[in-house]
């Protein structure tokens, strides 16, 4: 059974844990150290993904499971003459909406400062175009929250280019039911894995295969699970689901997609989930997303010789300003473990 309250508290925890893609070791240590309290062993790839075996009535097939921890985030390009800092995008944050957020900028040695990210004219009392310029990567700096007023002084911080600028996700859950934070992409996904696996432990449920659950790293830069394990033949990602345009998904679905960018996903197993909802009477939306590759993209790119297929909570302003509702959460919950019993 869906435990709202667990997932929700376990899902904020880890929005407040920086894990921006290529830095996600300590959200991966927070996911290890709960799946491990619930009796689970955990492994770990050499690039970081975590992974836990369930094992199944059927000990000949394994399916997949993955949901990914590493988010949108930023890099110190370089530091500005003025004591600033230019930025780099890690993965495809939609950079309008990061004008006024504030930061960590996190040094090789863990020390953490904090800032603001602004635009390069941010004063509409002095700037003609304060209001009008682009807000793209270029435009865009991060004023320390130091007395810093040139580049040496900040690299007397121990402050240097490739340093992870990390933005605050904003987390708040409303007494309506919703869900507002950056970074639903993918970690409300991670929240109902996690809460799948104590399900599975606390109801000593045994699924109808083996099942090995990813916790993937690098997805937002396209090859978070390009390596599994050969004896997966069934990989079901679960991300977040798309919304706007002629999508039918809203934000208390469970979106199964048919295809995206990368192509079109298995046909006999979406059709599979498909069945599964509606026997469940699940809200959900069969969907296209336009722009969208996750880790089943990934893994089939990889070479991975398997059936593959998407599936999340509808999640609105993907890639700025997220938001979802619990009611989504759950119907992608029922979904899959109406999957990993059939």
């Amino acid at each position: 059974m869906f435990n709202k309250e667990e997932t929700l508290s376990f899902l904020v925890e880890l929005l407040a844990i920086n894990s921006p893609t290529g830095y996600t070791r300590h959200a991966i240590d927070f996911i290890k150290t709960t799946v491990e309290s619930f009796g689970y062993e955990t492994t770990q790839t050499p690039k970081g993904n975590l992974m836990v075996q369930v094992q199944g009535k059927d000990a000949t097939q394994t399916r997949g499971l993955s949901a990914h921890v590493d988010t949108l985030g930023l890099m110190v390009r370089s530091i500005n003459s003025d004591g600033t800092l230019a930025l780099t995008k890690l993965g495809g944050p939609l950079t309008p909406t990061l004008d006024g957020e504030y930061c960590d900028i996190i040094t090789r040695d863990e020390k953490i400062y904090t800032g603001t990210i602004l635009s390069n004219t941010p004063s509409i009392h002095v700037f003609p175009d304060a209001s009008t310029k682009a807000r793209d990567i270029d435009n865009l700096i991060v004023k320390l929250d130091e007395r810093v007023t040139n580049k040496e002084e900040v690299q007397a911080l121990g402050i240097q280019n490739g340093d992870i600028v990390a933005y605050d996700p904003k987390v708040i859950v409303t007494d309506s039911g919703f869900v507002k934070s950056r970074f639903l992409d993918d970690k409300a996904s991670v929240a109902i894995l996690v809460s799948l696996l104590k399900q599975i432990k606390q109801e000593s449920i045994t699924p109808a295969t083996n099942l090995t659950f990813i916790f993937s790293t690098y997805e937002e830069v396209g090859h978070g699970a390009a390596w599994i394990p050969a004896d997966i033949t069934e990989l079901l990602a679960v991300d977040m689901g798309c919304i706007g345009l002629d999508l039918e998904c809203t934000e208390y679905d469970v979106s199964i997609c048919a295809k995206d960018s990368s192509g079109p996903y298995d046909y006999e197993m979406t059709t599979r989930l498909v069945t599964y909802a509606k026997e469940k009477e699940l809200n959900y939306a069969v969907d296209i997303y336009p722009m969208y590759g996750s880790d089943a993209s990934a893994a089939l790119g990889g070479g991975a010789n398997i059936r593959a297929a998407l599936i999340g909570p509808g999640v609105a302003s993907s890639h700025g300003m997220e938001r979802t509702h619990v009611d989504a959460i759950e119907n992608t919950f029922e979904l899959i473990s109406a999957y990993i019993q059939n």
